[in-house]
């Protein structure tokens, strides 16, 4: 959805969300309702902490839904549709720009980098990303942090967008795979697990990563409204403690480890491909090593959003995060 449209949208929902049933205001609650943007093994420290019991014995029962999409999440967090919502905290950002009363906040990081990968179509013994100039890319959608961090990368590498690409952002994200694969595009910017099968089935060849090249940020978030961290600290606080605990794990393990307990949740994948997957996030350090919300990464985010042309004004690290159950968590680690 264009930013334009995403603003008009989120208004709309701030004052629908004005009139919808709010929580019962008490200290703690069992059920958890998460919303994940999508499911993705990019998310391995969230399926850990549900398959390894981490949630339960903080007495928290997860209610997980994969909501497929920045907007989709949104609007169920902002109607009361589910607690906690995972996704982009961009979309954060966007939500405040529209006035909210009771604004998104972030509160526990689960990945520090962007999770796409560059493809091209032919094999590149020696990768340049001069290769690029006056090629077709077939990018991610505008607006959303996949496509502000892809070309923040290609800017650092003295890349126009704009001027240097045939630049392709029209099309819907689950039909990115599809229309490279049928021969639209040079090169093409790919989540995985997608990037590895089309490698194994020879469709096209991994030659960059851009969560490498474009640094930390905190790119997948849980966050809520505040009016939910306030009336539930002791749920949230556990939240993010068995969340730690997760990331803990995922850190001190391999990635075949990490692939047997997270293979549930992605019966489509063969073993090896997430193994695969797992690797390489862990290589390049995308998986948060606990859920601090960086004030450096922060800052980071905006600049990419700046360089995008998406965002009308900064807003200050402490507005829209919230590092206290974060903290606690790694104090009660140590």
């Amino acid at each position: 959805m264009p930013v334009k449209k995403l603003s008009f949208f989120l208004a709309a929902l701030l004052i629908l969300s004005l009139f919808s049933a709010c929580s019962d205001p008490s200290e703690s609650i069992n059920k958890v309702r998460i919303g994940e943007v999508t499911r993705s093994i990019f998310y391995a420290p969230q399926y850990v902490a549900l398959e390894k019991g981490y949630f339960e014995e903080e007495g928290l029962e997860i209610e997980l839904t994969t909501t497929f999409g920045g907007d989709k999440t949104m609007t169920a967090l902002l109607t009361n549709g589910i607690d906690i919502a995972l996704v982009g905290s961009e979309t954060s950002i966007y939500v405040y720009q529209q006035g909210s009363e009771d604004p998104v906040i972030n509160f526990a990081q689960l990945t520090q980098t962007d999770g796409t990968f560059l493809m091209a179509r032919e094999p590149h013994d020696t990768f340049s990303w001069d290769a690029l100039k006056g090629a077709t890319f077939l990018g991610q959608r505008k607006g959303g942090m996949p496509q502000m961090a892809g070309e923040y990368t290609l800017k650092q590498k003295g890349i126009d967008p704009q001027s240097d690409l045939n630049l392709i952002q029209n099309v819907e994200f689950a039909n990115i795979p599809t229309a490279f694969a049928s021969g639209t595009g040079d090169f093409v910017q790919l989540f995985e697990p997608q990037a590895t099968i089309f490698e194994q089935e020879g469709k096209g060849y991994i030659v960059a990563s851009f969560g490498a090249e474009s640094g930390h940020i905190p790119y997948t978030v849980f966050m809520s409204k505040q009016s939910f961290l306030e009336e539930h600290p002791d749920t949230v606080q556990k939240f993010t403690t068995a969340l730690h605990r997760a990331q803990r794990w995922v850190q001190t393990h391999t990635p075949q480890e990490i692939a047997e307990v997270i293979l549930p949740y992605f019966e489509d994948v063969d073993r090896t491909t997430v193994e695969k997957v797992v690797q390489r996030y862990l290589e390049q350090g995308s998986y948060a090593e606990d859920p601090i919300v960086d004030e450096t990464e922060w800052n980071r985010l905006q600049d990419m959003m700046e360089s995008a042309g998406e965002l009308s004004e900064r807003t200050p690290h402490g507005v829209l995060v919230d590092n206290q159950f974060a903290q606690q968590a790694k104090q009660s680690d140590s």
